[in-house]
Order: structure tokens, then C-alpha cells, then sequence
């Protein structure tokens, strides 16, 4: 346990830290409502129509890329920092082998959005 009490100390100060800019914002901060401060944001631009409209599709599947690319940064890089630990542990074609399945399957994925045509932004 001993180990923990300097993340436990940092933690403590962090969170303390955050408190007090809160609680002086709060009491040294004026407070002048404009109409532009009270509307809600949405990227810079005036909330126009309704906010229950249909998103296209292809929204989506950009969005889908995201988290299958995002993933596999996840996944690829703790591996890459462990690789020369796991081959003492296990065989390297084992190891190697394992993440190349892995992104063979993600590979997949990338041509799977290639053929749907993701990739054509000027496509409606």
C-alpha cells in the first residue's frame, strides 16, 4: 500500500485544486447573462430548427471508422510497448502472429467501408 500513497497524495491535491478554482470562480466571477450566453452552443453557430433531425447514414459510418481505427490504436500499441516482454514469456511467432490476426481483422473492416464507399466525401 505504501506504494500508492504518492498517486493517493496527487489525486488529493488534484481534486482540491479543482474545488478551490470552482468554488473562487464562483465567488470572484461576475455574472452578466447576454442572450449569446444563454443560448445553448453548438459550434459557434445559432441553434436553428428543430433539434430532433435525422442524421445521414453516412454519419455513421464515419463515426463507426472512428471507434474501429480508434480501437485498434488501443490494442496495437500496449502490444507494441509488452512485445519484447511477451516473447521471453511465449514464442515469437505466437505472439506475432496473434496481432497479425488482429489486424487482418481490422483489415477487414477498412475494406469493408472502402467498398460501401466511404471514402467518397463528394458522393451524396
Amino acid at each position: 500500500m505504501k506504494a500508492y500513497v504518492p498517486i493517493l497524495i496527487v489525486f488529493i491535491f488534484v481534486l482540491g485544486f479543482a474545488v478551490t478554482n470552482i468554488v473562487l470562480s464562483h465567488l470572484v466571477g461576475k455574472r452578466k447573462n447576454t442572450r449569446a450566453k444563454l443560448i445553448p452552443y453548438e459550434c459557434g453557430m445559432d441553434p436553428v430548427g428543430s433539434a430532433h433531425q435525422r442524421f445521414s447514414v453516412k454519419f455513421y459510418l464515419v463515426a463507426m471508422l472512428f471507434i474501429l481505427f480508434d480501437i485498434e490504436a488501443v490494442f496495437l500499441l500496449p502490444w507494441a510497448v509488452v512485445f519484447r516482454d511477451l516473447i521471453q514469456k511465449l514464442s515469437r511467432p505466437f505472439v506475432f502472429l496473434e496481432m497479425m490476426v488482429f489486424v487482418a481483422v481490422l483489415l477487414v473492416g477498412y475494406i469493408y467501408v472502402w467498398k460501401k464507399g466511404l471514402f467518397e466525401w463528394n458522393r451524396s
